[in-house]
């Protein structure tokens, strides 16, 4: 329905399927359900509450909160009382927290529980411009005796007060929004410096969404899960927006923790995640197949290539022999049914992957399970934008624009984009604003082609392709994503800009090298320790030759490094959505780089590793650097 903004939808819902459960939440392992009719109630509660605590037209209130129903009540809420919800990533630590709440002018901070509220008064002083903080979980808070301090359901009375007394205002705030209206400050992840608060209209997600409701289809019955952080915009695209146009059912997790399980229960017909998770469910996979009894390792080892091969064929539209389709209905039985139902892919019709480029070796592996995995691009900036069809998927791409979105190349070979969904601009950045927003294209800063069948593929952001010392072009991201497929790589950092080589820096996988270490009972203390045994080089060896096969020679990793530590975002190495903050990581790290590019077989490093409430400590070691195919310890 043209010209509403999301409340109104809410209306909608709540008038025409007032009994239908629309949000989820699992608390002490049972569902709790909210219906429209209670979803609206809730929201109608919230807002009349903000107003009452001094929430005004064009105010910010700032959200730090794991997913929760509140969470999106809030925003509702927010946007009916006239303000706009800016929502925080909520591992952020107190520093991140203060830039994004003060540069956005936040009055008001919802924090989740003691945790995210201790976070907030440590840096009461420095937010000038914040008069109350709301908290939701009051475990912990007895003692607390801070003015600001109030309890959301105390909100939410005041609401109710008003209500009585003004019964027809929550309908006249409603009637009043305007698509136009800001209805998200949604702040970048800062991969090259402060992160901008970007300011999307109800327009704009709405356009977003009819633009996948036009490829996609979604139905009222549907269940999705809401586990993603909630500043990411990706969140709110299908937690927030199309949950409300398109009516279907909302769950969020427990806890972090129980996502996995959460998935496994719901069985969602539909899911969205960035490359980390879709690396990590590979990582799982492997490993607990290594772990498996003979029969299943054979069973696995057997049908995954058929897995592969069908996958692969589907893609490029070209038919299968018979033997092709019996060993796949076998694989079916014995491999990919039960793995996908181990996942909690057993209803699944699409999946998607945004937010980065993922490898192609981890979007065969699931599609070969017969999962729909999908490509979708898109910015902070605009929402999605582009999504691979069904029947035209492809490894390396990410399909096709929207219908009601143009997409094309500028002269740099940059991806600009126009249409309903681009945003109104950054808040308090006219600067930033008039450099990304050209003749009403969005210049998103990623460098990309079309293939022969239209498709866009994105290589890297076009800032970082660079080249080699000889002219080579080079795509550090293409690389890392090859090097992430191995179960042992949790992260990875190429260089090699006019450098005369690839060389890589690389994090290995905690959890999974030392599960491989104990099975073979090397010894280890600390994460420092297990990346340079000996044996850990030697099984990372292996790994990148075998992503070195698939490159062309001259883009081949020559030197490589374990490091010392995981890149952290609390060391701002990466950013809260897991971008290398390349500029940051290759000043930090010069030392290590510089030895790569000379005969040293080792470098010595001092690091300082701050935790997330704040402590330091101080790392001395040395690192050892191999070149592939260096002879190491037998194992």
């Amino acid at each position: 329905m043209a010209g509403m903004t999301l409340p109104q939808y809410l209306l909608k819902q709540a008038q025409e399927h007032p009994r239908d459960v629309a949000i989820r939440e699992k608390e002490k392992g049972i569902w709790q359900e909210w219906t429209w009719a209670q979803y609206l109630d809730e929201v109608r509660a919230l807002a009349l509450g903000l107003m009452a605590i001094g929430l005004e037209k064009g105010d910010k209130l700032a959200i730090l909160s794991d997913n929760r129903p509140q969470v999106y009540w809030t925003m509702v809420a927010v946007q009916i009382a006239g303000g706009m919800p800016v929502p925080l990533y909520q591992d952020a630590i107190s520093r991140e927290l203060q830039y994004v709440i003060d540069h956005a002018d936040a009055t008001i901070v919802l924090a989740e529980d003691q945790e995210q509220v201790d976070k907030v008064l440590e840096i009461r002083d420095h937010l000038s411009k914040v008069r109350r903080i709301v908290y939701d979980d009051p475990k912990g808070m007895r003692h607390y005796t801070d003015r600001a301090l109030i309890r959301f359901t105390e909100v939410q009375a005041q609401g109710q007060e008003l209500d009585k007394k003004r019964p027809e205002l929550f309908q006249q705030l409603v009637a009043a929004g305007k698509p136009d209206d800001v209805a998200l400050v949604s702040y970048t992840s800062g991969t090259t410096g402060a992160p901008k608060g970007a300011m999307l209209s109800h327009a704009n997600l709405i356009a977003a969404v009819e633009g996948m409701l036009q490829i996609e289809t979604y139905r009222r019955t549907d269940e999705t899960l809401a586990y993603l952080p909630p500043a990411w915009v990706g969140d709110t695209f299908w937690s927030l927006a199309a949950a409300l146009i398109v009516g279907f059912r909302v769950n969020c997790p427990e806890r972090p923790e129980t996502v996995q399980e959460n998935i496994r229960e719901i069985a969602p017909h539909f899911l969205v995640a960035p490359p980390r998770i879709w690396e990590n469910l590979v990582s799982l996979v492997q490993v607990k197949m290594e772990d498996a009894s003979f029969v299943k390792r054979r069973l696995y080892n057997l049908f995954m290539p058929h897995g592969y091969e069908v996958a692969r064929r589907h893609m490029e539209r070209q038919p299968l022999s018979f033997w092709q389709r019996v060993m796949h209905a076998l694989g079916e039985f014995f491999v990919f049914g039960p793995l996908r139902d181990h996942l909690g892919f057993r209803r699944i019709r699409s999946a998607y992957t945004g937010g980065a480029a993922l490898g192609p070796e981890v979007f065969l592996f699931f599609r070969a399970l017969g999962i729909n995995l999908k490509q979708v691009y898109g910015q902070t900036e605009c929402g999605v934008s582009c999504v691979q069809r069904d029947e035209q998927v492809a490894l390396g791409t990410v399909g096709t624009p929207f219908p009601n979105v143009e997409i094309k190349l500028s002269s740099e070979g940059e991806v600009i984009v126009r249409g309903p969904c681009v945003f109104l601009g950054y808040y308090k950045n006219p600067e930033a604003t008039a450099s990304t927003i050209r003749d009403g294209w969005l210049y998103s800063g990623d460098a990309a082609f079309f293939d022969h069948n239209s498709q866009l593929v994105v290589i890297d952001r076009a800032k970082d392709v660079t080249s080699l010392a000889n002219g080579t072009k080079f795509a550090p991201q293409f690389i890392e994503n090859k090097l992430k497929f191995s179960p042992y790589i949790k992260e990875a950092v190429t260089i090699g800009q006019d450098r005369p080589y690839v060389a890589a820096m690389i994090n290995i996988d905690m959890e999974n090298v030392g599960k491989w270490a104990e099975r073979r009972q090397v010894a280890y203390t600390t994460y420092t320790d297990l990346a340079q045994k000996p044996e850990v080089y030697e099984l990372i060896a292996r790994e990148v030759e075998r992503v070195n096969r698939d490159l062309d020679e001259v883009m081949q990793i020559k030197r490589y490094v374990l490091l010392h530590k995981e890149l952290d975002a609390d060391d701002e190495e990466i950013t809260r959505t897991r971008k290398v903050r390349r500029g940051f990581v290759a000043k930090k790290y010069d030392t290590i780089i510089a030895a790569l590019y000379a005969d040293a077989t080792e470098v010595p490093v001092t690091s300082v590793i701050t935790y997330q409430d704040g402590r330091q400590v101080t790392i001395e070691t040395k690192l050892s650097i191999r070149s592939v195919g260096e002879a190491l310890v037998a194992v």
